[in-house]
């Protein structure tokens, strides 16, 4: 038998932005919501969102930041009340070296039951440590989900 030592940091640097919280509100409501782009992911950099997400190939542009972030999403896996999944499909992050850091990178939110309570879990996947945009981008979506999670708490 070979042992294999891999250093924990490399293992740690190809992960994908995740977030995951508990709520009590069913994983219909939350289905719902997600899909209402504009009831989330906005409040915080002065966002524009145009377009549709309730069916699959709906597509809508994301701008922020005065111009700083422009991001087209594309629906392309829709299972009800337990996952979404949007593929971006072009980008414009004007403050990074690479202004298309996003572009084939994937929004997933998986939704389930456990323990009495549902679990929201967001992975943007692609979206890792190896790339400029990770320390920024992970600490806005922080700032969304957070949101999003005392949003679905108090509603």
């Amino acid at each position: 038998m070979e042992i294999i030592f891999v250093e924990t940091k490399y293992i740690k640097k190809m992960n994908n932005y995740t977030y995951t919280f508990e709520t009590s509100r069913s994983a219909k409501e939350i289905f719902e919501l997600l899909l209402t782009i504009k009831k989330w992911w906005s409040g915080i950099h002065n966002e524009t969102i145009t377009g549709n997400s309730l069916q699959l190939n709906d597509e809508f542009s994301f701008s922020a930041g005065g111009g700083m972030h422009f991001s087209k999403q594309k629906l392309v896996e829709l299972i009800p009340d337990t996952k979404i999944v949007w593929l971006v499909t072009e980008s414009n992050l004007s403050f990074l070296d690479n202004p298309t850091e996003w572009e084939n990178t994937k929004l997933v939110f998986n939704i389930f039951e456990k323990g009495g309570k549902t679990h929201v879990q967001f992975s943007h996947v692609g979206l890792n440590q190896q790339i400029e945009c990770y320390e920024g981008c992970s600490t806005a979506w922080t700032q969304y989900l957070h949101n999003l999670k005392n949003k679905l708490n108090s509603i």
